[in-house]
């Protein structure tokens, strides 16, 4: 790809100013929706793209929609912003430098699904951007383009943002919705889901920046269009957020379906000092690893083939370890992080995280024995399927994995706990 289409800034730098967004058609599916679309049409366009959420569950987003009873008002609609997981800063580039693009599209979802008031929930931590968009919105009710009776018809649609706490638990989305009430940031028991029992008991569509991102330049160019990158399951561009051990990490807007191995070397400039690569996290933290052998580096990134792979794509925060990576304490990284971030609703995940990184700390600190590796393996089955959200699931993702792709490197931890005692 040379254009750009969700990280268009770089081609355009003009794009964060109002005019300048206009002046490469901005909002020109916004007009033609109001003006000439009905919801339905915009849904249905949606739905017809294939555009599929970006966030990390991949659920398509026309499908999402569409489960809003039309029976029951009002309706809402709620941008995730609260961008927490690790490796992943993709939706912070489009907030910072297109945001026009951003706000359009939660325009027209909320056109979409009938709603007149919309919200922006960031991460406590993007308090500045939070004021950026105040300002962005604030231009667009001045040109007109938010506010009563707009284009001389009866639909209205004011936005807010809204800061969190910088809670990772609040990506979730039901979390999300009790911070957004002014309440303490946990999930819901669900059903009811938010499609019918969301913000302030009300029918709710929540979607991620990125998805929302793509949402004009499907109702412009038509969904035809859309499907015609990425794969005919994947539709569409992604932006893949790539860290850890590679020369040049970063947002890289790709095509679904380019493989890892054109990320990580043609993109991402390669390994440091030469190294192998040992393994990738194709989600952030919260992945389960993929052995980086030459059947997993050809891989396409598209959510049917990494799923394939045992892991899931996620919001493709990939991040990369190399062969200096010992996976004992790579682990012990993530259980402390799941550990901290948990809100403590459900057992499970309370005492189980809990439990998962005072072992790891034992096998990084070569304090460990062979029975640590076995009693972490069963704490993590006793959160597996048992929690209120996903976080707890999300916890033992690469405990689970590391111990079964890589259990030389724990026998290393435990060996050298055992050296260190005959020495004392």
């Amino acid at each position: 790809m040379t254009e750009h289409l969700l990280l268009r800034h770089r081609d355009t730098p003009e794009i964060t100013s109002l005019a300048g967004y206009r002046s490469l058609g901005g909002f020109e599916a916004f007009y033609k929706a109001i003006t000439t679309l009905q919801p339905a049409d915009v849904l249905g366009e949606v739905k017809t793209s294939g555009l599929r959420g970006r966030g990390g569950a991949g659920f398509p987003t026309g499908v999402k929609w569409s489960f809003l009873p039309v029976d029951l008002m009002p309706h809402y609609v709620v941008a995730n912003a609260d961008e927490s997981e690790p490796g992943t800063f993709k939706d912070r580039e489009i907030l910072e430098y297109n945001p026009f693009q951003f706000l359009e599209g939660l325009m027209l979802a909320s056109y979409a699904v009938q709603a007149n008031l919309s919200y922006v929930y960031l991460r406590g931590e993007f308090w500045e951007i939070a004021a950026w968009l105040d300002e962005k919105i604030k231009e667009l009710e001045k040109a007109g383009l938010l506010g009563d009776h707009l284009f001389v018809t009866s639909y209205h649609l004011c936005l807010h943002t809204h800061l969190g706490a910088g809670a990772y638990i609040c990506g979730e989305k039901t979390a999300l919705l009790e911070s957004l009430e002014g309440k303490l940031g946990q999930p819901r028991l669900r059903p009811p889901f938010p499609a019918v029992y969301g913000l302030f008991g009300k029918p709710t569509v929540i979607n991620n920046v990125e998805t929302l991102t793509n949402v004009p330049l499907i109702i412009r160019n038509g969904a035809a269009w859309f499907s015609e990158t990425g794969t005919p399951k994947s539709p569409g561009v992604k932006i893949f957020s790539l860290s850890g051990r590679v020369n040049k990490p970063g947002n890289y807007e790709l095509p679904l379906g380019t493989t890892f191995r054109e990320l990580i070397y043609q993109h991402g400039g390669g390994i440091p000092d030469g190294r192998q690569i040992k393994a990738i996290m194709p989600a952030g933290a919260s992945s389960m690893l993929i052995r980086a052998d030459d059947a997993a580096l050809d891989t396409p990134m598209d959510y049917e083939s990494v799923s394939a792979l045992g892991a899931q794509l996620g919001s493709a925060s990939v991040i990369i370890l190399d062969e200096t990576v010992n996976m004992a304490d790579m682990i012990n990284e993530t259980a402390h992080f799941f550990k901290h971030e948990s809100c403590g609703k459900c057992t499970p995940c309370r005492e189980g995280t809990y439990w998962m990184a005072h072992i790891t700390s034992r096998l990084a600190n070569g304090r460990a024995s062979e029975e640590d590796i076995n009693l972490l393996k069963s704490v993590a089955l006793q959160i597996q399927n048992k929690c209120l959200c996903a976080l707890g699931e999300f916890s033992i993702m690469a405990v689970l994995s590391a111990i079964q792709l890589f259990p030389e490197d724990f026998e290393e931890k435990v060996a050298r706990s055992a050296r260190e005692e005959v020495q004392e």
